[in-house]
């Protein structure tokens, strides 16, 4: 079991008091608060270094926080310590014959799974572990109704990829606050694809990694397809032949391996009554990529599709159903685009790799693996502005935690408020 230190967690009676120091005096920057509601309190969390200070105030005199400051009065009550995979770590305490507070995890701060040693067990002091929702790769199939149109979230696993190449310029010691990396350097990914039904029938945007990768691309990717594509578009309720378009963002693997699939006949189109509509100048460099394209695209994606009559190639920004729009975002690809979606008087975006995480919502964080990064910025620069002013709703391709949301700037700040 790997653990480091994730936060303390200070039980405070005032407030004010505890922020006038932390905040005034130090200069420290406090994070919104979060209601706990099982636990009844409201945490506020300070980020210092690597780590954080997680200030606990209770909400009810019947909580933990409110009995343990009646009895000892406002300090340090836990610290806590993240771990990879809580259930394992849970497992092997029990095996030397640790006693738990908690032998299951339970829903904690910011989305993460939680869980507490009892003190007695070291030596005074109460630890917690705790599994980062950013580790949490449930990925349930969610649904939202925008106008006409309904919008339903489905996946085909995660995989993992180097925290450094996709935060970029961003130093580790600030981006690994968001997304913890494993001990190879690499953080946990979504690989997330939408469903549109509408009167004029069903479309899917991107379809995940699919299942040709050969064992040594999978172990570098990480690639985890337990609950894949079929099972959540099963859940979904949508077979794969009753899909009318396939609409990819880009041709990389993680977007577009999941159009075709390995059957006793070959490979061959998982959508098989889909008209795939794909800009030609994606597909001319993904059948033709250069030395720094090579590792993201996959030719058994496209190759198979050139035969089968089934993809409808266009070059220019245009409307692709009603409601459904495309807008070339070059700089991740050359031809890479995002989605709009309008009904209603409403607009949701699925951003792709413009804005792959709830955590690249900064104009500068933008990933290495893009090709064309002053692109890449200029673009994201006007679009995000754009996202802010205009309330669109953001749906994040690869965020393990958050299909979708509005982000939110106050006083420079931005946020994502979370919606699926």
């Amino acid at each position: 079991m790997k653990a480091v230190l994730d936060h303390v967690g200070i039980a405070v009676q005032d407030l004010d008091k505890a922020l006038a120091f932390y905040r005034d005096a130090l200069g420290l920057e406090i994070e919104v608060a979060e209601e706990v509601y099982s636990q009844r309190v409201r945490a506020h969390f300070i980020p210092v270094g690597q780590s954080s200070i997680e200030l606990i105030e209770a909400t009810a005199t019947e909580s933990a926080i409110a009995k343990y400051i009646e009895k000892r009065g406002p300090g340090i009550h836990h610290v806590t310590l993240r771990v990879e995979d809580i259930r394992a770590a849970l497992a092997q305490l029990k095996a030397h014959g640790v006693r738990l507070v908690d032998e299951a995890p339970r829903p904690g701060a910011e989305g993460a799974l939680v869980a507490f040693v009892h003190p007695s067990a070291a030596h005074g002091v109460l630890v917690e572990l705790t599994q980062s929702a950013r580790r949490l790769i449930e990925q349930p199939v969610t649904r939202h109704a925008l106008g006409d149109l309904q919008l339903t979230t489905v996946s085909d696993g995660s995989f993992r990829l180097d925290g450094g190449s996709m935060f970029g310029i961003v130093p580790r010691p600030i981006w690994e606050k968001q997304a913890p990396p494993d001990d190879r350097g690499r953080i946990v990914m979504a690989m997330r694809a939408l469903v549109i039904e509408a009167g004029w029938g069903r479309m899917i945007v991107d379809c995940g990694a699919g299942d040709k990768l050969d064992a040594k691309r999978t172990d570098i990717f990480g690639i985890d397809r337990t609950r894949n594509l079929d099972h959540t578009l099963s859940e979904a309720g949508v077979a794969p032949d009753a899909i009318d378009i396939v609409l990819p963002t880009h041709l990389h693997f993680d977007h577009f391996g999941g159009a075709v699939v390995r059957a006793p006949g070959g490979l061959l189109p998982r959508f098989p009554r889909a008209r795939h509509a794909i800009r030609r100048g994606e597909w001319d460099d993904a059948l033709h990529p250069h030395e720094r394209s090579r590792g993201s695209y996959n030719q058994e994606d496209v190759a198979p599709l050139e035969a089968t009559g089934l993809v409808d190639f266009f070059d220019d920004d245009r409307e692709i159903a009603p409601g459904v729009r495309v807008v070339r975002a070059c700089g991740h690809t050359a031809h890479h685009q995002i989605v709009f979606i309008e009904s209603g008087g409403k607009t949701a975006v699925c951003a792709a790799d413009v804005v792959p995480t709830a955590a690249h919502i900064q104009d500068l964080w933008i990933t290495a693996f893009d090709l064309f990064p002053t692109d890449s910025f200029a673009f994201k620069q006007r679009f995000l502005r754009e996202a802010i002013d205009r309330e669109y709703l953001i749906f994040f391709p690869h965020d393990p935690s958050i299909s979708a949301g509005y982000i939110r700037e106050k006083d420079g700040k931005r946020t994502v408020q979370k919606v699926i």
